[in-house]
């Protein structure tokens, strides 16, 4: 006895003659085509208001990197550096010296300034009397937090005013960052 071959519709294979549509390769390719563009077009603009903002912001002098020589600073805390921006406008970050840039770093201070040991970007000393302020805040230059969740120094770098963020990776850590900033620099929580 033979039997037939059925095929999905329930015909005979001999009678399932219907095949797959072939694809439209040069419409497919055009398309990838366009996408990249739009991806190249996206990376150039964000590149471009990169190097603006630098520009704009060339008036800033550059801050020490490393405290002098012979200040005694406490013991450093391990958190994310959330990156500088102006004071009053947490969304305009500050991209020349790499203070804009967020990293991971530890932060230790002392009667002669604040000192952000940084991974991957430019180490940043804040001396105490650049400082004005400190709070804890939810973000700063375009980085939010939770409530409270970020220390943030206002200091004073040549004519601007700058916002600095720094959230510790424990909270217990936070809470002495910031009695601490407080104690030390005597400004009082904002």
């Amino acid at each position: 006895m033979v039997r037939a071959i059925v095929g999905p519709l329930g015909m005979p294979a001999a009678d399932y003659a219907e095949q797959a549509q072939v694809t439209n390769w040069p419409a497919r390719i055009g398309l990838v085509i366009v996408v990249l563009a739009l991806i190249a077009l996206a990376l150039w603009g964000m590149r471009r208001g990169w190097l603006n903002r630098r520009h704009r912001q060339a008036d800033i002098p550059e801050p020490p990197a490393q405290p002098p020589a012979d200040v005694d600073l406490g013991e450093p805390v391990e958190g994310l550096f959330a990156g500088t921006g102006t004071s009053g406008d947490w969304m305009d970050r500050i991209v020349v010296f790499d203070l804009g840039i967020r990293s991971r770093a530890a932060v230790s201070w002392g009667p002669a300034g604040i000192w952000f040991a940084r991974q991957g970007a430019r180490d940043l000393f804040i001396p105490a009397a650049a400082v004005t302020a400190v709070r804890a805040d939810r973000g700063v230059a375009g980085t939010v937090r939770s409530r409270d969740s970020m220390v943030v120094v206002t200091w004073r770098l040549g004519e601007r005013l700058l916002d600095t963020g720094f959230r510790a990776d424990v909270t217990s850590a936070h809470a002495t960052v910031l009695d601490g900033f407080v104690t030390t620099f005597a400004t009082g929580v904002q």
